[in-house]
């Protein structure tokens, strides 16, 4: 009986441990968003990621990219950044502290004429 409960505590606190470990991963992730005026999260790889950056970049955005490969904690944050938007896949990014989506959401806006001024709002 007593090994049951020693087992059932270690997986408990593993579980614990992760779950902090993401409540501390979305504190980061909401601490750049609120003190960055545009953020990409991002994996280097990622050609929709590319395609996101060059477009703000086109545009003469100033933005931050969170490359969650690179990060020590990428997983995590995007494990927080699922919780938080509802979104698990990359580019996540936010403007203005906003929820914007990904690559197709802020193409769409750029192509609808919604992007330019919503940035120009930032200046």
């Amino acid at each position: 009986m007593s090994h049951f409960i020693c087992k059932h505590k270690a997986k408990q606190s593993k579980e614990q441990r992760k779950s902090n470990k993401i409540k501390m991963a979305l504190n980061k992730a909401e601490a750049i968003v609120s003190s960055c005026p545009v953020v990409v999260f991002s994996k280097t790889y990622c050609g929709y990621c590319r395609r996101v950056k060059q477009l703000l970049t086109q545009l003469g955005a100033s933005y931050k990219a969170i490359e969650l490969g690179e990060e020590r904690e990428g997983e995590e944050i995007q494990s927080a950044l699922t919780a938080w938007t509802g979104q698990r896949t990359v580019p996540n990014v936010f403007i203005g502290g906003k929820h914007i989506g990904g690559c197709e959401t802020l193409t769409e806006k750029h192509q609808q004429g919604q992007l330019v001024p919503f940035l120009l709002m930032l200046v």
